[in-house]
C-alpha cells in the first residue's frame, strides 16, 4: 500500500507522514530528502550546487541508502545535515534537473517495492507515485508556514523566511518536470487553522471512507 502526500514546504507534510507511520507500522519515504542528500553531497565536495552537470556528475557517484529510516550519503548516516539553512537555499534548484529527477524517482520506486509506506514530497501524487493508493495534497498560507518555519528553528527572521518559501513556491510551480500541482484524484487538506492531530485524523478518515 502507497499513501502519497503532496505540497509546498511548512505545510505539515513530513510531521504528519512521520506520525501516520509510526501510528500505523508503515514506512516513512521523504522524497524530497534525497534531493537535499545530493543537495549537501555536492556542497560537501566543494562543488557548485547550481552546476547541474556538476551535480548530475556527483550524484552518478554517490551512493544514498536508508538505514534505520535516516538517510545515508555513500554509507554515512547524514539526516542531521539535511536541514541546514544552505542545503534550504540550494536543494529547490538542485531538484529542478529532470535528469536527477530521474534518478529519484528511480530509486525511491525501489525502495517502495513490496511495501507498506507513507512517502511525501511536492510531486508524490503526479510522478512518482501516481497509482498511490491513497492520495493528498496538504496546502497552507505562505504566512502560516513561515511561521512554523520560525517556531521550528531560533534565530531566524519571519520576514526573510517568508520571501524564502514565496520564492520556493513560483520555483517549486514552474519547475520544467515535477512541478507542484494538485493531482487530479488527490484530497485536498488545508492544514493552515489545524493541529497535527486533526490533520492525521482527516487523512484516516478519509482513507477510512474510499
Amino acid at each position: 500500500m502507497i499513501v502519497a502526500i503532496d505540497g509546498p514546504a511548512g505545510c505539515g507534510k513530513s510531521t504528519v507522514a512521520k506520525r501516520l507511520a509510526d501510528q500505523n507500522g508503515w514506512y516513512y519515504l521523504n522524497t524530497g530528502s534525497f534531493y537535499r542528500a545530493f543537495t549537501l553531497s555536492q556542497l560537501d565536495r566543494g562543488g557548485d550546487p547550481l552546476d547541474r552537470d556538476s551535480v548530475l556528475e556527483n550524484a552518478l557517484k554517490t551512493e544514498i541508502s536508508v538505514k534505520d529510516g535516516n538517510i545515508c550519503i555513500n554509507g554515512v548516516d547524514s539526516e542531521n545535515r539535511l536541514h541546514t539553512p544552505e542545503v534550504d537555499k540550494y536543494s529547490s534548484p538542485v531538484s529542478s534537473d529532470p535528469r536527477l529527477r530521474e534518478i529519484v524517482n528511480s530509486l525511491v520506486r525501489k525502495l517502495a517495492e513490496g511495501m507498506d509506506i507513507i512517502t511525501e514530497g511536492r510531486d508524490t501524487t503526479t510522478v512518482i507515485f501516481p497509482n498511490a493508493d491513497y492520495k493528498f495534497y496538504f496546502d497552507a498560507t505562505p504566512e502560516e508556514r513561515a511561521s512554523r518555519r520560525v517556531k521550528e528553528r531560533e534565530g531566524v527572521d519571519l520576514e526573510e523566511v517568508l520571501k524564502g518559501i514565496e520564492e520556493r513556491d513560483k520555483r517549486d510551480r514552474e519547475k520544467e518536470v515535477g512541478a507542484l500541482k494538485v493531482a487530479d484524484d488527490a484530497i485536498y487538506i488545508d492544514t493552515s487553522t489545524l493541529t497535527i492531530d486533526e490533520v492525521c485524523e482527516k487523512v484516516l478518515c478519509t482513507m477510512h471512507r474510499l
